[in-house]
């Protein structure tokens, strides 16, 4: 017996017969681009009926990964990036300390 001659624990399903998603229709507010170093973040604050929102996309190689902050979280983000930037600026990398540079 082949191992697709088996029937499937999962049940019967069948991917290709839901109706697909109506689109969302998304405003896009304000957008932005920064490059760091092999990196580019894209910042793209939306608006659909849900709510507004940020979305963060980072591309490396073609390879995108994107995270949605919902407007409402915005300061909380920043209070806690703030906090990130602070403390990367309170000490050196340990590659500086050790007179290395960081690959």
């Amino acid at each position: 017996m082949i191992s697709n001659d088996r029937p499937s624990p999962y049940g019967n399903r069948s991917y290709g017969s839901f109706p697909p998603k109506p689109p969302v229709n998304e405003e896009t507010i304000k957008t932005d681009k920064i490059q760091i170093e092999r990196k580019t973040f894209v910042f793209t604050l939306k608006e659909n009926p849900r709510g507004r929102f940020l979305r963060i996309t980072e591309d490396v190689g073609g390879r995108r990964d994107t995270i949605i902050i919902p407007a409402p979280g915005l300061e909380d983000f920043k209070r806690l990036l703030d906090d990130m930037v602070k403390a990367s600026g309170d000490s050196p990398p340990k590659a500086e300390e050790e007179g290395t540079q960081p690959e």
